[in-house]
């Protein structure tokens, strides 16, 4: 029996379909994807069911095309900004003097036992870091001595009344979600490399809607956050001051926009489509950029202005990865390095072997990511950085939140 991966990208202005094969050698083969665009989604929110339903038929339909299989379950990439993200802290006494895998469960179940109001529900419980006694920074403390046995875990919730109209989009198109994803934890199984969360490194998804963070360190998921800022509002500003339409606009974004006005040389021009059958203008292309330039400027402080709050900010000895489709504006690289004065490298979804050259971009990291944590869930994948004995925990922690919130 064909051990068959879906998944999932349902994003603000496209969604990414990709069907995949696991090997009996744990390798996760491409067989086919489905794109289609998008515009049932404000801010990574489904605001219109039908057109949401419509957009992920059609992608779907594509991947089953391309691919020669039907998809029944998929994992489905959650964002928006409803997305919270909270550390907790717990400690229990070991049993028998020696830690087992039950200890382990009884402190994630301390640490998780927060005030979650009831229009939430849990979509992650990431383990951070055990202590036995007075040791800390142990990942893996099963077998070890002691008495006390402490763990600390970061939590990713989100609007119940999202998933829910979610799940609903996907069976209205006739697939099943199995798994439910945190957009940034995806991409960073693709685009990261395992030294990279050990020392350190941001994650800056730039979406349609929103733009996503997540930092690791030491291996384990620090700090999330959800801005509610994407490429979509560069779109607007484009079309406001280039007065054009937004699909006119959204195409000079796409072909000509620069994020910051330094890599612009003097004697380039773009042509602006006119509104209401009026002539086309020339105009510089500085002048767009002047008009990109401070909306990325706002996007690049309040992640900063995050990553300052939450205290993890010293952390990032690698830096930082831009993904999305906003990262590809030329010039995000020199403006991102100028704010947040840290390397800063674009992110590819690299750990994904077979991706054909069109779906090597940022935008598509997601949808990749998707599948290596699917395959890492049941047991078959080899995603860089990932605790197996973790990558477990969560994946059973998950499952028994779901069933009881």
């Amino acid at each position: 029996m064909r051990n068959l991966l879906a998944g999932l990208d349902v994003g603000t202005s496209k969604v990414c379909a990709l069907v995949a094969e696991a090997g009996a050698d744990g390798e996760i083969a491409l067989l086919g994807f489905g794109i289609a665009p998008c515009n049932g989604l404000r801010k990574g929110i489904v605001v219109n069911i039908e057109a949401t339903v419509d957009a992920i038929k059609a992608a779907v339909q594509e991947a089953e095309r391309s691919s020669g299989v039907r998809i029944g379950t998929v994992a489905v990439g959650v964002a928006g900004a409803h997305i919270r993200g909270l550390n907790s802290h717990g400690i229990v006494a070991v049993r028998g003097g020696e830690v087992g895998p039950r200890d382990i469960d009884r402190v994630i179940d301390a640490a998780r036992a927060v005030a979650i109001p009831l229009d939430r529900q849990v979509l992650h419980i990431l383990p951070q870091q055990f202590a036995v006694d007075d040791q800390e920074g142990v990942r893996d403390p099963v077998g070890m001595a002691g008495v006390r046995l402490e763990a600390r875990i970061h939590i990713v919730t989100a609007a119940q009344s999202y998933g829910q109209n979610l799940v609903k989009c996907c069976e209205r198109a006739g697939i099943t979600p199995s798994e439910m994803v945190f957009e940034p934890l995806a991409s960073a199984d693709a685009a990261l490399f395992p030294e990279e969360r050990e020392l350190g490194i941001a994650l800056i998804d730039i979406g349609g809607g929103t733009t996503d963070i997540i930092v690791f360190h030491q291996g384990a998921v620090m700090h999330t956050a959800v801005l509610p800022l994407g490429g979509n509002h560069i779109t607007n500003d484009v079309a406001a001051g280039m007065r054009t339409p937004a699909a006119d606009a959204e195409r000079l974004k796409i072909d000509y926009g620069v994020a910051t006005s330094v890599v612009v040389r003097r004697d380039d021009n773009v042509q602006v489509p006119g509104v209401g059958g009026r002539e086309p203008r020339v105009i510089p292309r500085r002048i767009l950029a002047e008009i990109i330039e401070p909306r990325m400027e706002e996007i690049f402080s309040l992640a900063q202005r995050e990553l300052l709050r939450s205290g993890v900010a010293d952390n990032l000895a690698s830096g930082m990865v831009l993904v999305g489709g906003s990262s590809l504006l030329e010039g995000t690289q020199e403006l991102a390095e100028r704010i947040f004065t840290l390397p800063v490298r674009r992110g590819l979804p690299i750990n994904l072997k077979g991706m054909p050259e069109e779906l090597m971009k940022p935008m598509y990291t997601t949808a990749a990511g998707l599948l290596l944590y699917l395959g890492q869930s049941r047991g078959v994948g080899n995603v860089p950085g990932r605790f197996g004995r973790w990558g477990r925990l969560r994946t059973r922690l998950t499952d028994w939140v779901r069933d009881f919130f």
